[in-house]
């Protein structure tokens, strides 16, 4: 039979050591490997920092996402199931009544199509516009300036100011009506602020014209990220202006204007301020120009006949189309990377 000797120092076998004088010991090597922190390699102050450091300094960002974000959601998402009232008091358990009821509730698809027609339209328009705004107004031109703070301008007012100013532009009395019936060009004031869909336009309107110049300085920050040297060749090879936005400026910012329609999209999604402004408190001529916000706000938060069970219900399905375009976008954002 033969017995295996132990390895011996030059026999180029690894033994087994023990620590080393100021190594740490097992236990301790372990708790590293468990619990993360700084290395011996460390230098300086994080030689001596504490694993729990850095989660002190996160922790107020932490407790306010948890506080103002995580807490009001899952709150919602339990309010589904229940007949809560928006006063509080006893609440029962519905089950999925307040999902069964959304979803044959004519009111609701009404909200739903006035929010999806609204994203539709202004999406695409706020992604080119303040696209070609930028490109007119990027070179360092005289008085410049000038024209790039005109157009931000209508990004510092308040969205209620706007909307009160865009009233009294567009009421039959307004200046709009009041200039084109002096011009001859009609015989009487077009409805701007009493027909369902013309409030829906105007809307939208105001939509673009208060998002242009937020919009023209994210496309500004990314047109100084494209190579000059690829206009001057497309130029050299006999592409105009309109051939070099196309094929160089559009593919040079394509991130950026997928960032862009996606926040216009949830934005679009969440609009309120716009119908309640032109179309008064009941979202236009019976309610026709509600949106999804409207619509919950309707349902929700009347103190007399609101049902917070029903609105929450109606919360959550917006959710799932704002998560549903959030993800479109992702998607189609790596689908171009590719």
């Amino acid at each position: 039979m033969t017995t295996l000797s132990p390895p011996t120092k030059g026999s180029g076998v690894a033994l087994p050591r023990g620590p080393r004088p100021g190594e740490p010991s097992g236990r301790r090597r372990l708790l590293r490997a468990v619990r993360p922190g700084p290395t011996a390699d460390a230098g300086g102050a994080a030689l001596y920092r504490r694993w729990w450091l850095p989660w002190l300094w996160m922790s107020p960002a932490i407790v306010g996402v948890t506080v103002f974000g995580v807490y009001p959601f899952l709150n919602t998402l339990l309010l589904s199931f229940t007949d809560a009232k928006p006063l509080g008091g006893a609440a029962s358990f519905v089950g999925l009544d307040n999902y069964t009821r959304m979803l044959g509730d004519s009111d609701f698809w009404l909200a739903t199509r006035n929010s999806v027609l609204y994203a539709l339209i202004v999406v695409p328009l706020m992604v080119l516009l303040p696209l070609m705004l930028a490109v007119l107004v990027e070179k360092n031109l005289p008085g410049i300036g000038f024209f790039r703070s005109a157009f931000y301008t209508p990004v510092l007012a308040s969205s209620v100011v706007v909307g009160l100013s865009w009233q009294w532009l567009l009421s039959d009395q307004g200046l709009v009506n009041t200039w084109l019936q002096k011009a001859h060009l009609i015989r009487s004031a077009i409805p701007f602020l009493s027909d369902s869909w013309l409030i829906l336009l105007c809307a939208m309107g105001l939509t673009l014209w208060k998002g242009l110049g937020w919009y023209m300085i994210f496309y500004l920050a990314a047109l100084g990220n494209v190579p000059k040297e690829l206009h001057e060749a497309a130029a050299v090879d006999g592409a105009g202006a309109i051939r070099r936005f196309w094929h160089v400026t559009m593919p040079g910012v394509r991130t950026s204007m997928m960032l862009v329609g996606t926040l216009t999209g949830i934005g679009s999604l969440r609009v309120f301020t716009e119908i309640y402004m032109l179309g008064g408190s009941t979202g236009g001529p019976g309610g026709a120009d509600r949106t999804l916000p409207f619509y919950i706000r309707d349902v929700a938060l009347d103190p007399l006949t609101g049902n917070a069970g029903y609105g929450s219900a109606v919360s959550v399905a917006l959710f799932v189309l704002t998560l549903g375009l959030t993800l479109l976008a992702q998607r189609l954002t790596k689908e171009d990377e590719a």
